[in-house]
């Protein structure tokens, strides 16, 4: 019966890209060819280095738990890791590896936020922020953003929505589903503000005009979450970290023994090598990524999306296609089956993505190239 189910279970809402990608799925089954833009995976393969490092590792027998924090050598390599790009020293006992980044996001939402606390989120967002904050019974408050401000954050409206009940603020740069680099200045400011900034920096390594910056480089008082999934293309080897403040250290330690143990010894062998070895093929991916970028950027631009600030990190490009509908759930599947191409419905990252939709360019080319061609003939049907 519906009433057994939790209040918690009952007001998740559904990750829309999911629905995108599994009616493709199904109309693959069925034999139509599909273009797949929904989905945010890179479509490299892992580099040979950190597949034959995870491999040596089980030959060795380490299949069994590590300390609940994560090998001490993949934490030193993370401190390098962070010293060497960033400017910030960091020590390994300010940092917990886990098995990818949800955990992390999971274990610093519990450590900080008691039931009622708010924390500010901007509209749009990941699609998957709000569920995790309401799992905890905290409240989200949204500061929105806009495309002709490139979706950084506007100062004035994050300090709109501070309140006695804020905690923290969270971030995403390069952000998901916008693409956008927060600039230093964006960054200094939110520093400022006052509450924790909780930093999901997992596009990291994927920019491609000037760089990024790490929240650590402004304020101590924050939070980072970062990983192996896309710059690394790990997705699937579910390795990710989190970095807190000294303070934080031992409750964190204390909710990943009890609900996660540790993270696979094996895949933080690999981890290590993307971090020391890997070098080399991850820039050679983001060069690849840019050279994706600006071909569907101008790609969409012909078709007659107007895209005011081009994207610059991440890989994906949020267009504005009101001009065809207000309804980018309706538009998303409209699009998949006539014209066989995935795209996610900007309504899937809040109301302020509502008539968006978000392209991902972690395909090739020649797929892009195909993508393009089939949008094209859908928009004259339509017209």
């Amino acid at each position: 019966m519906v009433e057994a189910v939790s209040r918690r279970a009952q007001e998740i809402t559904p990750f829309l890209v999911m629905d995108i990608l599994e009616r493709a799925q199904e109309l693959e089954r069925q034999g139509v060819p599909v273009i797949h833009l929904e989905v945010g995976q890179p479509d490299w393969d892992t580099p040979q280095v950190v597949k034959e490092a995870a491999f040596q590792a089980m030959q060795r027998g380490e299949t069994q738990y590590t300390h609940s924090m994560g090998l001490l050598e993949l934490r030193q390599a993370v401190c390098r890791h962070y010293e060497e790009k960033y400017g910030v020293e960091l020590t390994p006992d300010r940092i917990i590896v886990t098995s990818g980044t949800s955990p992390a996001m999971l274990l610093i939402l519990a450590a900080l936020l008691d039931p009622g606390d708010e924390i500010i989120l901007t509209d749009p967002h990941y699609a998957c922020y709000p569920n995790f904050v309401r799992l905890v019974d905290a409240i989200p408050r949204y500061a929105p953003i806009r495309e002709e401000d490139g979706f950084q954050v506007q100062h004035q409206d994050l300090a709109a929505c501070l309140g006695p009940k804020t905690k923290a603020v969270l971030i995403n740069s390069p952000a998901n589903p916008t693409g956008a680099v927060l600039t230093r200045e964006n960054l200094e400011e939110i520093a400022a503000l006052g509450p924790y900034v909780i930093s999901d920096e997992i596009y990291h390594g994927l920019v491609y005009e000037g760089r990024e910056h790490s929240i650590l480089e402004f304020t101590d008082r924050a939070f980072v979450i970062n990983g192996f999934s896309k710059a690394y293309a790990m997705t699937g080897w579910r390795l990710g970290y989190l970095i807190a403040p000294p303070d934080f250290m031992r409750p964190l330690q204390k909710l990943m023994q009890n609900f996660f143990i540790s993270a696979n010894a094996f895949v933080q062998r690999a981890g290590i090598a993307a971090l020391t070895q890997a070098g080399p093929e991850v820039e050679q991916m983001r060069q690849t990524y840019a050279q994706r970028r600006r071909f569907l950027v101008d790609g969409l631009e012909k078709l007659g999306f107007t895209i005011p600030v081009p994207p610059t990190g991440a890989f994906y490009v949020f267009v504005n296609a009101r001009h065809l509908s207000t309804d980018s759930y309706q538009l998303a599947f409209d699009i998949l089956e006539r014209a066989h191409v995935g795209v996610t419905p900007g309504i899937d990252f809040g109301p302020g993505g509502e008539g968006f939709l978000r392209f991902s360019y972690a395909n090739s080319l020649e797929n892009l190239a195909e993508a393009l061609h089939r949008l094209e003939g859908y928009l004259a049907a339509r017209s």
